[in-house]
């Protein structure tokens, strides 16, 4: 019997496969949880219709992204902290501490999407990457500097 994969299975195929199985593990398992539909006409042309929509929404994503990529170019986050002796820091600069920097100039970029390529524990400008979509990523300024009393 031939099927639709709705979702990613490890030992059958991605989702959108269409692969052939035992008629009593799709009506049995697959059907049931809902991992895979009937591969008929219907299913087919929905399925090519869902892919065109993802395809589409993939792209109004990855345009975003590109004109938020312009806007990050040159931005400069100016971070202050409390340092000790020979002007080291206390902690680390955190991913937090860039998304407050970068929301108070008006940008909202995900903590989750700020990358460091190692962590900020001294006074200094320091490069940092903010992944905006696969394949599109943005370098910001990261300047520290030592917070006033």
């Amino acid at each position: 019997m031939k099927v639709i994969l709705r979702q990613d299975v490890g030992s059958l195929g991605k989702m959108g496969d269409v692969i052939r199985v035992a008629e009593g593990y799709a009506r049995n398992y697959l059907f049931p949880k809902g991992i895979a539909v009937e591969a008929n006409e219907k299913n087919i042309r929905a399925l090519e219709h869902e892919k065109q929509e993802m395809e589409q929404r993939a792209g109004k994503r990855r345009k975003k992204a590109e004109a938020l990529l312009e806007t990050l170019s040159g931005v400069t986050c100016v971070i202050s902290r409390k340092t000790g002796k020979e002007d080291k820091l206390f902690g680390a600069v955190t991913a937090k501490d860039v998304e407050k920097s970068l929301r108070d100039q008006g940008l909202d970029i995900d903590r989750k999407s700020i990358v460091f390529q190692e962590p900020i524990k001294s006074l200094g400008e320091f490069p940092v990457k903010v992944k905006l979509y696969p394949g599109v990523t943005a370098e910001i300024t990261v300047k520290v500097v030592k917070e006033e009393d």
